[in-house]
């Protein structure tokens, strides 16, 4: 398709025509100031819905039902909250899903309890171009325990395949943590088979899912993932600092003992008896008082996403990350941009990476401008195009936009 049309509003009109999700942009607050949002992927806009329950839960939850709030639904929202997050997006059954504290946090939780249940093996596994949370909790823990770290090293435009998992676990790996969609690039990796590579070797596998989770279909009961943890303020749409989630495969939680043992994950929480007991259940990955504020937006955006259905959304952004690619060869590539994720969808998260050694100079530009990318240093800009929030035009205008401030600092140089 010739250049002209590819970047023409009447293409991208015709795009979100026959978008069957384009009613759900109407249900997010609205910022006259914006023109472009290609964020979502750091931080999703907030909803109508979410807006309404914050504003009313102070009068009609918290300042009317007071404590008593606790004994109806407050005590068991993480849980509750949980096992429909589970349903709605993670493809789990009840009873393994968990709303908690940061996914900083639950990962802590989670690496510990796999080490609990593989008390014997020495060594953990993780890439070096995973999120610098998952590196970095790894290596602390291992310099804690006396334990080796097994690192891999990914293609930067691609990420971790079978084959080099492979390579690397044995009889002493005890945990590989690796994430489902690469933060930088956007690389999809193939989660059941790498969960299986693991288990031939007795090991257990933990999945970050904080750049998949209400973009991608993902079935963790289906796959035999024995962990997973994830944010729920990107495509989930949670607010900032919004409680994280994690997720233990039934058949293991009695085998963990999670290190943070804190009063709501005991087996009776308010006998509140002189020695921890675990909760037999989920629960017991629980630690302190749950914050019940930071639950309520991702209750409202749960319902978007129950309407509209994973499979859904996973079409509409495999269609805006192909528009995005279409836009970047006939508009950026001309300037010597490059491509920083992978062509194929098959293989393509949410985002698309793109890679400049001018992007940093023109961020605060286009931010000013209504333009809101994401940059990733030392020279990537991320388009994370959440599918219930972004239309065909505006991911248009943002690649446009990008175009012109690129020309303005190559073609102009101070």
């Amino acid at each position: 398709m010739k250049t002209a049309e590819v970047a023409s509003t009447r293409y991208a009109a015709e795009l979100d025509a026959a978008d069957s999700l384009a009613a759900f942009r109407h249900e997010f607050v609205p910022n006259p100031q914006l023109v472009a949002y290609l964020d979502g992927n750091s931080l999703g806009r907030p909803t109508l819905a979410a807006d309404r329950r914050l504003q009313g839960f102070a009068a009609d939850e918290w300042g009317d039902r007071l404590i008593r709030g606790w004994d109806e639904g407050w005590f068991d929202l993480p849980l509750t909250l949980g096992d429909r997050l589970g349903s709605a997006v993670l493809g789990s059954a009840p009873g393994q899903t968990f709303m908690g504290e940061s996914t900083t946090v639950i990962l802590y939780k989670l690496i510990h309890a796999a080490l609990t249940a593989r008390p014997d093996r020495t060594e953990l596994v993780v890439d070096t171009d995973n999120f610098p949370t998952d590196r970095y909790l790894v290596q602390g823990i291992a310099a804690d325990r006396g334990l080796t770290v097994r690192w891999i090293e990914p293609d930067p435009a691609a990420g971790v395949t079978p084959e080099q998992v492979a390579q690397v676990v044995n009889e002493r790996t005890a945990l590989v943590l690796l994430s489902q969609v690469a933060y930088r690039s956007g690389y999809l990796s193939d989660v059941a088979a790498i969960t299986g590579i693991t288990h031939d070797v007795g090991a257990l596998a933990l999945w970050d899912l904080c750049h998949s989770a209400g973009v991608m279909e993902i079935n963790l009961d289906a796959w035999g993932v024995d962990l997973a943890a994830g944010c729920t303020y990107k495509y989930l749409n949670g607010g900032p600092g919004s409680a994280a989630f994690g997720y233990v495969r039934s058949e293991l939680i009695t085998q963990m003992q999670q290190p943070i043992q804190g009063w709501m994950g005991a087996a009776n929480a308010f006998q509140m008896g002189p020695q921890y007991q675990a909760d037999a259940g989920i629960r017991r990955f629980i630690s302190g008082t749950p914050s019940i504020m930071s639950m309520l937006p991702l209750a409202e955006s749960l319902g978007m996403i129950e309407q509209a259905g994973v499979p859904a959304i996973r079409a509409k952004s495999v269609a805006l990350t192909d528009y995005a690619l279409e836009l970047y060869d006939a508009l950026l590539a001309p300037l010597g941009v490059r491509l920083g994720s992978p062509r194929d969808a098959g293989v393509r998260g949410g985002h698309l990476t793109v890679l400049h050694d001018s992007f940093e100079e023109i961020l605060p530009q286009l931010w000013e401008r209504g333009v809101i990318p994401d940059f990733r240093r030392p020279n990537g800009l991320r388009l994370g195009l959440s599918p219930l929030s972004t239309s065909f035009e505006e991911t248009r205008l943002g690649v446009v936009a990008i175009l012109d401030a690129l020309r303005a600092v190559t073609e102009n140089p101070a």
